[in-house]
């Protein structure tokens, strides 16, 4: 086992193998007291994540970091499949990551709700374009709607919008268990992009029919509006040459 030290402690780096060995022993003990996980599975090992949602999140770890090599080792954590369990609630992220000690260790995330502007500027947004919401109801996110989730008061939450806790005896904000699970969180989006608007607290059912009915209203405000592509009845005399 590799080691790394801080200013008073010396830790150890298990091998791959040894976070393996670790992870079947815990998920074997968590099916004998019938205990139900929902573990991380990245992509690749090369790329954790493959929608853009998903790695701009990741991204968008760095400025959550006090130490750069805490996510380099939680992308290794994660990699190996550590995270045994992420659960992703309204404004809580619950996580179990396997780690050198028996017991897996816990991780919470919490993350405060959008303001109520902000829901409603995103709703707004949305409601633009049908072919957005349309993406939306299938689960996927066009990439016009980027700015949503980086621009300031987005999706994404601020440093200040977010605090970590893990059981582990890292002092760092940010520890390589708590990177590992923030680079879960990108895969679980991944899988399913509606965890972002339960995340900050945004009904996801009430979200899209807001959004539906706004886009409805502004269709029938435009009915009586002519358009360019309509052709009226003399025009189709001169075109087609009928009475």
């Amino acid at each position: 086992m590799s080691k790394y030290w801080d200013n008073e402690t010396v830790y150890s780096q298990p091998t791959l193998q040894e976070l393996r060995d670790k992870v079947k022993a815990s998920n074997a003990n968590a099916a004998k007291k019938k205990l139900t996980y929902d573990p991380i599975k990245p992509f690749s090992r090369r790329n954790i994540c493959t929608s853009w949602w998903g790695q701009a999140w990741c991204s968008n770890l760095e400025q959550y970091a006090d130490y750069a090599t805490r996510l380099d080792r939680g992308k290794r954590y994660v990699k190996a499949g550590t995270v045994i369990d992420l659960q992703i609630k309204k404004g809580r992220i619950e996580a179990r990551v396997q780690g050198s000690r028996k017991t897996p260790y816990k991780v919470e995330i919490r993350i405060s709700p959008l303001s109520q502007e902000s829901c409603d500027r995103i709703i707004e947004k949305c409601g633009r374009r049908i072919e957005n919401m349309e993406s939306l109801i299938k689960g996927e996110l066009p990439s016009d709607l980027q700015e949503l989730f980086t621009a300031k008061g987005g999706l994404f939450p601020s440093p200040k919008e977010i605090s970590f806790d893990c059981s582990c005896p890292d002092w760092a904000i940010m520890c390589k268990h708590v990177a590992a699970v923030m680079y879960g969180i990108g895969v679980r989006f991944d899988e399913n992009p509606f965890f972002f608007f339960e995340l900050r607290g945004i009904d996801v059912d009430r979200f899209i029919n807001v959004a539906l009915e706004s886009k409805v209203e502004s269709m029938l405000n435009n009915a009586d509006n002519i358009s360019d592509r309509v052709i009226v009845g003399a025009d189709l005399t001169a075109l087609f040459g009928v009475l």
